[in-house]
């Protein structure tokens, strides 16, 4: 089923921008075209970017020590399944472990590489990085599939304790909420939000037959969804059939 994640804050946010960048380059890094590493190349100097101006190491550090002290406070509970728990307590240590050895501030390696760096710098130029401008990038482009794979995972490396961070963060968000089945009416949605603790994120569900997204505006006092197609313009238009769905409002 297609989902739709919607951040409440700018913190998961953030989170939710860097699982999109790593699963992109792990994904594409796997391919042996020239054109796909060079689009791996732009993914890592956004995940770059982001971080440059996130203080996300302490921030994650902090948040893996808190969902460890939760899962270990549930210890005895008998709704839970022991081996579950512990598989969990195990990820999260894994995870914090290499992050927490990381040194200086993230990504800083790759900062350092003036290679690196002078790409990174023509890249935000339109047409920046032709052979003219980057001789040694359109030489390096053109070495075997195996040598560009081989570079491609040194860099990504460093940065790798950050995404197993993020991965394991948001894997216990997503299962922090109960789901329940709705109905749009007429392709739209409200539901007013109280309680103590607001949600920090909601996840929308849909199954794969249905011909439209969902738009989301939600605040820590209301949700607004309305579900949308698009027509052969890939202009938005309004859904006006009744639409079911799940939503699932998730919090750490």
């Amino acid at each position: 089923m297609p989902s739709y994640d919607y951040p409440f804050n700018e913190r998961i946010r953030t989170l939710l921008r860097l699982e999109d960048l790593f699963t992109k380059v792990l994904h594409n890094i796997e391919y042996e075209h020239e054109f796909i590493h060079h689009n791996v190349l732009l993914s890592l100097f956004q995940i770059l970017d982001i971080i440059e101006r996130a203080e996300l190491k302490m921030d994650l550090l902090q948040e893996l020590d808190r969902q460890k002290m939760v899962m270990n406070n549930l210890r005895g509970n008998p709704s839970i399944e022991e081996q579950v728990l512990n598989d969990l307590v195990t990820d999260i240590e894994n995870a914090a472990r290499p992050l927490r050895n990381t040194p200086g501030k993230l990504g800083q390696t790759l900062r350092d590489n003036e290679w690196l760096m002078s790409i990174k710098q023509r890249s935000v130029i339109p047409g920046g990085v032709c052979e003219f401008d980057l001789p040694s990038y359109h030489y390096w482009l053109g070495l075997s599939s195996e040598r560009r794979k081989h570079d491609l995972s040194i860099w990504m490396s460093p940065l790798m304790p950050l995404y197993d961070a993020i991965r394991i963060i948001l894997h216990i968000l997503r299962g922090s909420g109960a789901t329940s089945n709705m109905t749009a009416v007429n392709g739209a949605y409200q539901q007013m939000l109280g309680g103590a603790k607001p949600a920090q994120m909601l996840r929308v569900e849909i199954s794969d037959d249905t011909p439209c997204f969902p738009e989301v505006s939600a605040n820590k006092y209301a949700i607004n969804i309305r579900f949308n197609s698009l027509d052969n313009a890939q202009r938005p238009r309004p859904c006006d059939a009744d639409i079911d769905f799940s939503l699932t409002l998730c919090n750490l």
